[in-house]
């Protein structure tokens, strides 16, 4: 994976945020949708980019889709991931992303389930 496609996936506010999000574990594209405030296809666009470029990948799990961090990330996007999470810790968008995905995933059963599996598959 090349550097600078990785810098040219973050360096938009939406798909920096979609990223941090989805070091938590897998989301569906409504729960994302949910959390920054944005309409359903800005998001779904976002997401396709970074899926075009090896950032993130998807998959169905019934009427839903799912994005999640690739299992094993070339080495240059783990470590832009693992810098991504030193950086965000300050800034309040971020955090406040965190709290609105607690919540999500407190009201959600079948989200749990998914993020479960993924976790035993990278395992």
């Amino acid at each position: 994976m090349d550097l600078i496609a990785i810098y040219k996936c973050l360096c938009d506010q939406t798909r920096l945020r979609l990223v941090h999000l989805l070091t938590q574990g897998p989301l569906c594209v409504c729960h994302l949708q949910s959390i920054l405030g944005a309409p359903q296809v800005a998001v779904s666009k976002h997401l396709a980019y970074l899926r075009e470029r090896g950032v993130v990948e998807s998959q169905r799990h019934e009427q839903w889709m799912i994005y999640r961090l690739p299992n094993k990330p070339q080495p240059e996007l783990e470590m832009q991931l693992r810098c991504l999470q030193d950086c965000v810790q300050t800034h309040l968008v971020f955090r406040e992303d965190l709290k609105k995905l607690k919540k999500i995933r407190s009201d959600c059963d079948w989200l749990e389930d998914v993020v479960a599996t993924q976790r035993t598959a990278r395992k």
